[in-house]
């Protein structure tokens, strides 16, 4: 059964259904609402079809039909309910004539009328919250207390008149869309935020969380609009205040520059706690210089590191980037680096002493029309390493002393970092320096090759690169990488590049070299800093790992003799063009257990290029895609063939511009010594034989207009000979070498090498070699194929000609 009428009309406002019941035109109840059982407690099969006045209570009461009226109705466990009743005739559907809808509401009672007045009083006097009432047309019907102090603005003034028309510059326009939908849903709208400036203070925006809801009658008529606010402003600054200090720990610091860390901390105080800030620092910052602790000189020159402002257009600041200024000496600045205290100026006097010092700055504050500023000196470790200056504009409320604690604890975090980064500086250029020291400043430029290299520094890595010069016009050619980076690093480096040269004294083979420099890195990783450290599988700690391609060329023979560690071997360019990888044996990095070292021989044409290379140039790509685009680089017909040029086009087309490895390179063409400048000859082991040398020598000197060097040569000649009879045998061979200096080699098939003896008075023998060593600008012996070969160099006077120009073009 339905009672007839509209269904909304038994709807309470918001959804919730109203406790009703329909009676016949006999009194009998012919319908039952949830809602009525939920208030008076019977069941609707206990109450329809029954009479409706067994639900009256003894006690008398009623109502007319379609006036409201208080009536006792029975509860279902016998206690009477005091119920406002309110009849209305419904016709439409019944078949008998009429029926009657008899709507129900609970009366209120004098205790709970009591708290309600209460509560209402409560609300409108003494209520932090505030309670606006609007009626449907949003014009203001009353207010309590706490919003007459909120806005500012007297409960006379703004009576009868809109939001937007009692407070134009607090967002009325923004509550007056919400309480319009309000009015149009029904729905509440819960803690939306209002901002804006009140009457009352309107130096400072305040920030009021807002909820506002829809008010009507029992009937479900609309009566207007309740609205409570809160202010939330110091809440919301102080949860500001923490999002800022929690975004500045993220985003200061991120690097180990001094001029990012100070772009940085700008960028996070502006705009949200300044207008405009500018960020200066000590020079001496900048390169890493040691900071005393104390006070800050008066009138010390900052160095201007980073500046930021709201405005887009126009600079920044008085000072650019870059540009050095000082204050003078009555400005607040000059305390502030002075005591290492900040300052805090609510208030700019344009007439002041200090302004009046500094024109420039003076200026440019009153252009802006800079009201207030916070000076924060940048303190770590006692020391002053610059300065932070916050300035505020008009239009917004002077920095008050919460302001000032937040831009100290910015500024403490910005000077942490900017400390380190003074320090990182430092620590670098020492390594640089270290790195500059013990690498080439030029590289040597033997006769046999024409070389270049070119380091690409990261950071302070340790890879290198040398040409040393070799007995017999010969020319060792060395790239080597350390692993790691730092001082340590670079130490390590400085170490195995002494050593490499130290071996190539002893003109050893390159497998050779590379055995012994194997020997020395692991000498170092057991006895050095990092012996405790877990080693790699298959290495030992410390600077295993080290990589070296160590190649001898001899442009007499134009061999080239090769061995790697670890690294890459050679690309040889030959003189038409086509580019070669010789199949280099790679052995295991320097002080990593495998295989030995082994190495090969490779024949030059005249003016070929060796391109030697550390593990870093190919940094970017896989090693066999690298060395494809290595060849691709080398066999371009555009491509240049000068050393020089070709090391930096190979650095540029392979590297990136943020190189995470340093890297080297090495570019030599090779030159041949022909004929007009070697000649060689077979000898007997006959002592006899050693008459015929001295005069070979002496003929092949004449040829080369060697006056001065004929008697030396001679004696040099006789000693090396006659030791090679005496202890060697055949086969004997003497080769003359003219060069930038005059090498003499004796080579016999003993593989004995001589050695120095001091001779008593009385000895016949045993002065030769160190007869030899008199004569000679030095003298050793070196291992071949066959045996062993002795060697001594002579220097060649500056007078003396020049033979041509050896047979390969410059």
């Amino acid at each position: 059964m339905n009672a007839s009428g509209p269904e909304n009309s038994r709807q309470q406002p918001g959804g919730q259904d109203r406790a009703h019941l329909v009676v016949d035109a006999q009194g009998v109840v012919v319908e039952w609402s949830p809602a009525a059982q939920r208030l008076l407690g019977h069941p609707a099969a206990r109450v329809v079809g029954r009479p409706v006045a067994e639900l009256l209570a003894p006690a008398p009461g009623g109502a007319d039909a379609g006036e409201p009226g208080d009536v006792r109705l029975l509860h279902r466990d016998g206690h009477p309910v005091g119920c406002r009743v309110r009849v209305r005739a419904e016709t439409a559907g019944a078949a008998d004539g009429s029926r009657w809808a008899v709507y129900l509401t609970a009366s209120r009672t004098e205790p709970d009328r009591a708290i309600d007045r209460a509560l209402l009083d409560v609300l409108f006097t003494r209520s932090p919250v505030g309670l606006f009432v609007l009626d449907p047309e949003l014009k203001l019907l009353r207010f309590n207390a706490a919003a007459e102090g909120m806005r500012g603005a007297s409960i006379q003034e703004a009576l009868g008149r809109r939001t937007a028309e009692a407070w134009p510059d607090f967002g009325g326009e923004v509550a007056e869309r919400v309480m319009s939908q309000v009015l149009e849903s029904g729905e509440p709208v819960i803690g939306f935020e209002k901002r804006g400036r009140p009457p009352g203070d309107l130096d400072h925006e305040h920030i009021y969380s807002t909820s506002v809801f829809r008010l009507h009658d029992d009937e479900g008529r609309v009566l207007g609009i309740a609205d409570a606010a809160i202010d939330i402003t110091e809440r919301r600054r102080a949860q500001d205040r923490l999002a800022l200090v929690a975004e500045a720990g993220a985003r200061i610091g991120t690097t180990l520059d001094v001029l990012r860390t100070a772009q940085e901390l700008a960028e996070v105080m502006v705009p949200r706690l300044a207008d405009s800030v500018a960020v200066d620092v000590l020079e001496s910052v900048l390169g890493g210089e040691e900071i005393f602790p104390g006070p800050a000189a008066p009138g010390v020159e900052l160095l201007r590191a980073a500046s930021r402002s709201r405005r887009t257009a126009g600079p920044a600041g008085a000072y650019a980037v870059g540009q050095v200024s000082s204050y003078p000496p009555a400005a607040p600045a000059n305390q502030a680096l002075a005591d290492h205290l900040p300052r805090l100026v609510r208030s700019v006097a344009e007439d002041s002493t200090w302004m009046r010092a500094d024109p420039l700055r003076g200026h440019r504050m009153l252009e802006t029309g800079t009201h207030s500023l916070m000076l924060v000196p940048l303190v770590a470790r006692d020391s002053v390493l610059g300065l932070v200056t916050c300035h505020r504009w008009r239009g917004v409320g002077p920095f008050e002393e919460e302001d000032l604690v937040l831009a100290v604890d910015l500024g403490g975090r910005a000077a942490v970092a900017l400390d380190n980064a003074r320090r990182y500086v430092r620590e670098r250029n020492s390594v640089l320096a270290l790195q500059r020291g013990l690498l080439p400043v030029r590289l040597p430029a033997p006769t046999a090759v024409v070389a270049a290299h070119h380091l690409v520094h990261s950071g302070a890595g340790g890879d290198w690169a040398d040409v040393i010069p070799l007995p017999g016009a010969r020319a060792a050619l060395v790239v080597g990488s350390a692993p790691g980076r730092g001082l340590h690093t670079v130490a390590t480096m400085g170490r195995l590049r002494a050593a490499v040269h130290t071996l190539a004294t002893l003109d050893l083979a390159p497998d050779e070299v590379l055995a012994r420099l194997d020997e020395v890195v692991r000498h170092l990783s057991r006895d050095g800093p990092d012996a405790d450290v877990p080693a790699e599988p298959g290495a030992v700690a410390g600077v295993a790992g080290a990589t070296c391609l160590y190649l001898v060329y001899n442009p007499v023979s134009r061999q080239c003799t090769m061995a790697t560690a670890g690294g890459p071997g050679p690309a040889v360019v030959r003189p038409d063009g086509t580019v070669d990888l010789p199949d280099v044996p790679v052995g295991p990095p320097l002080g990593c257990s495998g295989p030995l070292f082994g190495k090969v021989d490779v024949e030059l044409p005249e003016g070929s290029l060796l391109v030697l290379h550390t593990p870093g140039l190919l940094q970017m790509r896989p090693e066999d895609a690298g060395r494809a685009e290595l060849v691709r680089l080398l066999t371009r017909p555009d491509g240049t063939r000068d050393p020089g040029e070709l090391c930096v086009a190979l650095a540029e087309a392979l590297l990136p511009e943020d190189a995470g490895d340093d890297a080297a390179v090495l570019v030599a063409r090779t030159r041949v010594l022909d004929s007009a400048h070697v000649a060689a000859w077979e000898l007997p082991a006959d002592p006899a034989a050693v008459a015929t040398a001295r005069l070979l020598a002496t003929r092949q000197l004449a040829v080369w207009a060697l006056d001065e060097e004929v008697f030396s040569t001679e004696l040099i000649v006789s000693e090396l000979v006659t030791n090679s009879i005496k202890y060697a045998g055949s086969p004997i061979t003497l080769r003359l070498i003219r060069d930038r200096t005059l090498t003499c080699e004796v080579s016999d098939g003993s593989s004995t090498a001589p050695h120095l003896r001091h001779a008593r008075t009385t000895d016949e023998g045993g002065r030769g070699l160190a007869l030899v060593g008199q004569l000679a600008q030095r003298w050793g012996t070196r291992a071949t194929d066959r045996g062993k070969t002795i060697w001594a160099e002579q220097p060649i006077a500056a007078a003396a000609p020049v033979p041509e120009a050896v047979g390969v073009p410059w």
